[in-house]
């Protein structure tokens, strides 16, 4: 008989969206004429911008010639996109990222659990909570966690609490920590970092000789000028954190699969001898050891993303998101609801009324609304009593969803 990984054996409950899934399929398998507006996850709704699709279009056609074909490509992405991200992303915003510093992939959710595979099984580990489930799910699955407690947290983590007790802003780790995650513009929260937050967790980092996994994602949903877009705006980040970047939500690549990891040469860690190693170097290893890149026309697709007419049209689609979230926001707050988020990300972060449990408020919804959002708890524990709701929709559904929530409140 051959052994399993037992690790997975912790993962106490099926892992969220799942679940989301395997409720909603019952209710619609029961109810077969109920029409579900669907607010969970945040898949998006919009198609790929022309410029994208022409810019596919042409790298299909340069496959389908001899001159012109491309076999392998660079497991490390093009040069061409490459470069653009550096400029457009990093360059533009002051922040010093070099192209060879970038790693194309097919999405950052997976980079995310990916890079556990270059970092030692000592490290102490800390999340936000609420969090984005992969983070720790990927590290119980790698054996960094003990069991799960009946909150749902796992022995091991480091779990730092982010509710309106403390207006949405961590604190910093009593104790030393190695691997600190941060998402922001926050999933599932909506709420976002400024330079002064960011510099504080960056100072924290050179102290401790830690290193933030720093989730970017949602960057291009940010509003205020204010705010920064990348922690390498922030003076000495380089040393100490990893940026994960997506073109999921930014330019609706959730189907076409495309993002990037930065890496910076600066950052280092440790060898049990004491030797400080290069992470980039161990990254660029495990990602042409494990990793074939991403196609070519994906690629060509997403470079021009950063053309004139590709910043304009999916602009045009954030734009559009980032109204439906202020349909929502504002609707939700004339109910009387507590709302949070949905100003520069896409999602709405709300306290779920009458002191309900965030998978009784679902329930209740789905039922009696027929519609579909995220319970709160399935990001942690501090998400508990807390709903999130996405705008990645039509303009008419998002409408129709605050109708709904209009009658059962």
């Amino acid at each position: 008989m051959t052994y399993i990984n037992e690790h997975y054996l912790k993962l106490a409950a099926g892992y969220l969206f799942p679940e989301i899934g395997r409720r909603v399929k019952a209710f619609c398998d029961a109810n077969p004429s109920a029409n579900v507006i669907r607010m969970g996850i945040g898949d998006v709704t919009e198609p790929l911008a022309p410029a994208v699709t022409q810019a596919m279009h042409a790298a299909v056609d340069e496959l389908a010639v001899r001159s012109s074909f491309k076999g392998y490509g660079p497991e490390q992405g093009y040069d061409f996109l490459r470069e653009a991200i550096a400029k457009n992303d990093y360059h533009a915003r002051g922040a010093e990222v070099d192209a060879d510093e970038i790693f194309v992939s097919d999405g950052s959710k997976c980079d995310s659990g990916n890079i556990l595979d270059i970092f030692g099984e000592d490290n102490v580990i800390a999340v936000l909570d609420p969090v984005y489930p992969v983070y720790v799910d990927t590290n119980v699955m790698a054996g960094h966690t003990g069991p799960a407690d009946a909150s749902g947290r796992y022995g091991g983590l480091v779990y730092l609490p982010v509710t309106a007790d403390n207006d949405f802003v961590p604190e910093l780790p009593k104790q030393k920590v190695d691997l600190i995650y941060l998402c922001y513009p926050n999933n599932p929260t909506g709420v976002v970092a400024t330079k002064e937050m960011l510099k504080r967790w960056v100072e924290y980092a050179q102290r401790n000789g830690s290193v933030i996994l720093y989730d970017a994602a949602y960057e291009a949903f940010i509003t205020d000028p204010a705010i920064p877009h990348s922690i390498y705006e922030i003076d000495g980040a380089r040393e100490v954190a990893i940026e994960f970047r997506s073109f999921s939500k930014t330019a609706g690549f959730t189907g076409a699969r495309c993002a990037f990891t930065v890496i910076p040469t600066d950052l280092k860690g440790k060898a049990r001898d004491g030797r400080e190693i290069s992470i980039h170097s161990l990254w660029n290893r495990r990602h042409c050891t494990k990793f074939n890149g991403v196609s070519y026309p994906v690629q060509r697709g997403a470079a021009a993303i950063y053309s004139p007419e590709g910043k304009r049209q999916v602009q045009e689609t954030i734009d559009f998101y980032l109204a439906n979230a202020r349909v929502v926001r504002e609707a939700l707050t004339k109910l009387g609801l507590q709302v949070y988020g949905g100003v520069n990300a896409p999602y709405v972060w709300l306290k779920t009324p009458g002191n309900l449990s965030s998978w009784d408020f679902f329930d209740r919804l789905l039922h009696e609304a027929h519609l579909v959002g995220t319970p709160g708890s399935g990001f942690g524990a501090c998400g508990e009593g807390y709903f999130r709701l996405s705008a990645f929709n039509s303009r008419a559904n998002v409408e129709a969803a605050v109708r709904r929530f209009a009658k059962i409140l």
